[in-house]
């Protein structure tokens, strides 16, 4: 039987996949409805973004202190944006990351954003999915430190939101390998705050994968805004409609445009969860940069 650290590790590994591969779309429209259309990756070195560094520092806490510590991870992400400033931050984390660097007071950063209320975007949804996999028997755990995770950065109810259904899906996929998408969801809807974002995951039943992908970024969102609730909504119908399928899910994520390297980073940490090994393109695991081996988790 797994560690739970080891299923932490194989969760930030789909993130890795997930963030990497739909980096790679980022290119000439035409060139990626080609791809698209193909199914062929543009030519790429599986290099993974802020998405996947972001989550580094998550677990390293889980395997120094068995849990969130807000401060120690505060000062990973100063220092490993130091490192390579250039992977993908969205304006206001330069700006945070920047303010953080030898600033404790991080909590004052991260509640500054907004006129006090805080950052509603992305960035607690895209890490957070190991946190689901390492507390996967304890969904109140997941929620409450999926809670804490986002607090660091993102403090705005909205994008906690976002962080404790990614954590939700993510432990339920890490329980059960093959758990009923109907109970799935509606135990994400259950943990899930009230929000905006909650309101648009309880649209995704009425959303049938025969859909256009167009209709259903229409509906949900593709991550364009940045948003807790223009990003998670989009990666949770695509592993609702594709449970079970690493591979299936993220092409299907991807081709929704928009924020694709967050969105597939989500669907990757969650779906490499409870995903089939023959779901798993053994040369996307091998080609990827590997996080263990990176300046960011090394050093």
């Amino acid at each position: 039987m797994k560690t739970r650290i080891a299923l932490a590790k194989q969760s930030l590994t789909g993130i890795s996949i997930g963030d990497a591969f739909g980096d790679s779309f980022f290119r000439n429209r035409d060139e990626v409805e080609i791809a698209l259309s193909n199914k062929t990756i543009p030519e790429t070195q599986w290099r993974f973004t802020d998405d996947t560094i972001m989550a580094i520092p998550i677990l390293q806490s889980l395997e120094e202190f068995g849990e969130v510590n807000q401060d120690f991870i505060a000062v990973k992400f100063a220092e490993n944006y130091e490192k390579d400033r250039h992977r993908g931050y969205g304006p206001s984390m330069h700006r945070k990351l920047m303010d953080m660097k030898g600033n404790t007071d991080w909590l004052s950063i991260s509640k500054s954003s907004f006129n006090g209320s805080g950052s509603m975007g992305n960035g607690g949804a895209m890490r957070v999915a190991l946190i689901g996999a390492y507390f996967y028997d304890n969904l109140d755990k997941v929620s409450e430190q999926a809670k804490l995770s986002s607090e660091i950065t993102h403090y705005n109810n909205e994008a906690i939101a976002g962080a404790i259904s990614v954590a939700i899906a993510t432990a339920l996929c890490t329980e059960t390998k093959n758990i009923d998408k109907d109970v799935w969801l509606d135990t994400i809807i259950e943990y899930t705050p009230e929000s905006d974002l909650k309101y648009k995951i309880k649209k995704i039943k009425t959303l049938p994968k025969s859909y256009t992908i167009n209709t259903i970024v229409t509906a949900l969102g593709n991550g364009t805004k940045m948003l807790a609730q223009d990003t998670v909504p989009i990666a949770l119908w695509s592993i609702y409609h594709h449970m079970n399928n690493f591979e299936t899910s993220l092409w299907k994520t991807v081709s929704a445009l928009g924020d694709r390297d967050t969105t597939c980073a989500i669907v990757g940490g969650i779906s490499i969860m409870n995903s089939k090994d023959e779901c798993i393109p053994k040369n996307w695991m091998d080609e990827v940069e590997q996080w263990n081996d990176s300046i960011f988790y090394k050093d």
